[in-house]
C-alpha cells in the first residue's frame, strides 16, 4: 500500500509517500480500505514536533479521522465483514485496567490514538480494533462520515457532559470556521442556546451564520480583547455570556475570561496558540467563574455522537479535497489558516 510517513520534526517536507506491506488483521482487529481521512490541527502539531500525546514515535503514520471499507477481518471478530461502511473511532482504550471497567475508559493509562500513537489514516489501508470500527448508514457518504469522528465528540464532550450548556443560555465559540467550532455552534443551536461566533474574516463570519451563529464578531490576529469582550457585552445587553468554549488558548483566552457573566463557565480544549494562560485570581472568584478542562471523551460518548449525526440537521462542510500524495499541501493549508470547514484527503487510489 502507499502511506504518507513522517521520518522526523518539521515543516511539510518531513512527509514523503512511500510503499508499505498492506497489514494484516490480527485476532479482534479489521484492515479497512480508506475511502477519506479528515485533517487535524493534532497533525500538524505532531509533525511541528514535539509530539503532543506520550506514546508518539517515529516514523509516523498520521490520520485520525478515517473511514472506508472493511477490506479483511481478522478470528473473533464478529461485529462487522467485509464490505461493511465504517468509520473509525481513533481513541483505542485497553479495556481491562480498573480504569476502563469503572466507564471512565477516556482516561486509560494504556490508551493508544489511531493516526497519533498507532499508524492512522494517511494510507491506503489502516488496521484498527474491531471494536473501533463502527458502521456507517447507507444515506451517509464516507467522505461525510470520516469529518465527525474528533471534531463533533470533541465538540459534543466539551459543550455538552463537561460544559452544561442548557436551553436558553449563551455561549460564545472563537474560530468560527475551524472544525470543532463549527460542530459546536450547530450543537448549542440544536441545545436550544444562542450562539455568539468569533473568526478573523467577513467570510468566515457569513459560514458561522450559515451553520447558526446567532450574533458575528469580527476578531483578527491582533485584535484587542477588549474590542471583543466589548462586542459580546453589547449582545448580551452587558451580562456577558454563560459559557466559553476556548480550543485556541492564549491569543482568545483574555476575550474568553471577561466575556463570562457572573458564575460563567470556560470551557478549554485546545492550545494552538500556546500552552500558557493568566488567569486574575481576584477577578475570577469574585464573579464565580468556572474553568472547566475538557478532558478525553469515553466510547459511549461517541457512538452518542454518531447516533445524533446519523440523524440528520448537521452539516459538515469541506473546505478542499487533496490526494494523497498531496498530504503535505494538505496540511500546509490548515496550518495557514486557509481552511473554512474541514481539509479532507483521499487516500484511496
Amino acid at each position: 500500500m502507499r502511506a504518507v510517513v513522517q521520518r522526523g520534526f518539521g515543516g511539510p517536507e518531513v512527509l514523503g509517500v512511500e510503499t508499505h506491506p498492506d497489514p494484516e488483521p490480527a485476532a479482534g482487529e479489521v484492515v479497512i480500505e480508506v475511502a477519506a481521512c479528515g485533517l487535524n490541527h493534532l497533525d500538524v502539531m505532531q509533525r511541528r514536533g514535539p509530539a503532543k500525546i506520550p506514546g508518539f514515535s517515529l516514523p509516523h503514520i498520521a490520520g485520525m479521522d478515517i473511514a472506508g471499507t472493511v477490506a479483511a477481518v481478522g478470528e473473533e471478530v464478529s461485529t462487522v465483514r467485509p464490505g461493511d461502511r465504517v468509520v473509525v473511532n481513533p481513541a483505542v482504550p485497553c479495556w481491562t485496567c480498573p480504569v476502563c471497567q469503572a466507564g471512565d475508559d477516556g482516561y486509560c493509562p494504556r490508551t493508544k490514538v489511531i493516526g497519533a500513537t498507532a499508524p492512522g489514516g494517511y494510507a491506503e489501508y489502516v488496521r484498527v480494533p474491531a471494536t473501533n470500527a463502527h458502521r456507517v448508514p447507507d444515506h451517509v457518504p464516507l467522505a461525510e462520515a470520516a469529518l465527525v469522528p474528533t471534531v463533533w465528540t470533541t465538540a459534543w464532550h466539551a459543550i455538552g457532559p463537561v460544559g452544561g450548556l442548557a436551553a436558553g443560555e449563551t455561549v460564545l465559540v472563537h474560530a468560527a470556521a475551524s472544525g470543532v467550532s463549527l460542530a459546536a455552534i450547530q450543537l448549542a443551536r440544536q441545545l436550544g442556546a444562542t450562539v455568539i461566533a468569533t473568526a478573523s474574516t467577513d467570510d468566515k463570519l457569513a459560514f458561522a451564520a450559515s451553520i447558526g451563529a446567532d450574533h458575528l464578531v469580527l476578531a483578527g490576529a491582533g485584535t484587542p480583547h477588549e474590542k471583543i469582550v466589548a462586542a459580546v457585552k453589547e449582545h448580551t445587553v452587558g451580562r456577558g455570556v454563560d459559557m466559553v468554549l476556548d480550543h485556541v488558548g492564549p491569543a482568545t483566552w483574555p476575550a474568553s475570561l471577561f466575556s463570562l457573566a457572573p458564575r460563567g463557565r470556560l470551557v478549554f480544549v485546545g492550545d494552538t496558540t500556546g500552552p500558557t494562560a493568566t488567569v486574575p485570581l481576584e477577578y475570577a472568584f469574585h464573579f464565580g467563574l468556572k474553568l472547566l478542562g475538557s478532558d478525553p471523551y469515553p466510547a459511549r460518548e461517541f457512538t452518542e455522537v454518531l447516533e445524533r449525526y446519523w440523524r440528520g440537521g448537521l452539516v459538515t462542510p469541506v473546505d478542499r479535497e487533496f490526494e494523497l500524495a498531496e498530504a503535505a499541501a494538505a496540511q500546509a493549508r490548515m496550518e495557514q489558516r486557509q481552511a473554512i470547514g474541514k481539509v479532507l484527503l483521499r487516500p484511496a487510489a
